[in-house]
């Protein structure tokens, strides 16, 4: 079998993104030499999978899952099969719209809705926290690095 689900869980589960990447390095050392293919892949992509960091941690629990999604079109896919399919796609586009559209009223609301609108607005966050501004996250200077000055 491929990795263990524990070991994957540890990348996405990770309480920070640093704690993510070292998630990762290990699984790239205990998994590179006999799946290269997968490890390249997560490997490759681990800013796009680890986007999640960017938001806030409130909302976290909802980035990491696909069950709204599949729990959506369960309900859609059920009565498909149970009504011999739709008949029609106007009729199928209709049924899949009616069903979902009930289906939104058992859905899950969203941790920290006042966080949002400061999404959407495009405020930054590192590590699940609201930066104040976007330098908080520039790391200092070393005392020993070369600094330029500006005349």
């Amino acid at each position: 079998t491929f990795a263990e689900p524990h070991q994957m869980k540890e990348i996405y589960n990770a309480e920070d993104i640093d704690k993510a990447q070292l998630a990762i390095a290990a699984f790239e050392r205990d998994y590179g030499a006999k799946y290269p293919k997968a490890v390249k892949k997560i490997t490759d992509d681990a800013d796009v999978l680890l986007e999640y960091f960017r938001y806030p941690a409130e909302h976290w629990v909802h980035l990491r899952t696909t069950n709204p999604i599949e729990s959506t079109f369960a309900t859609v896919r059920l009565r498909t099969k149970v009504t011999k399919g739709p008949g029609s796609r106007a009729a199928g586009m209709a049924m899949a719209y009616k069903l979902i559209e009930a289906a939104q009223s058992r859905w899950r609301a969203i941790n920290a809705p006042h966080l949002v609108a400061l999404v959407r607005a495009g405020a930054l966050f590192h590590k699940g926290k609201l930066l104040e501004r976007p330098v908080d996250i520039t790391p200092e200077p070393s005392p020993d690095s070369p600094v330029s000055e500006v005349a």
